[in-house]
């Protein structure tokens, strides 16, 4: 597999929550939580489940910081 995307990290899935039409899969990345928003089409078709190897791509061109 090769991606544009320079922010890949090998992780382990959590846990999956499907919803009506959306999953959340929380991925543990060296012991930080990444969750993913993904359809839960593209749950079934990736065969995601808990315990999954995977790689968790993040592509953002904006971080916002927020402090009260």
């Amino acid at each position: 597999m090769k991606i544009s995307a320079r922010n890949a990290f090998d992780g382990v899935v959590k846990e999956v929550k499907k919803g009506t039409t959306t999953a959340h899969v929380l991925i543990d990345v060296n012991g930080l939580t990444v969750t993913a928003s993904i359809t839960n089409e593209s749950v079934d078709d990736l065969g995601l489940a808990v315990g999954s190897k995977v790689k968790a791509i993040v592509k953002s061109s904006d971080v916002i910081v927020a402090v009260d």
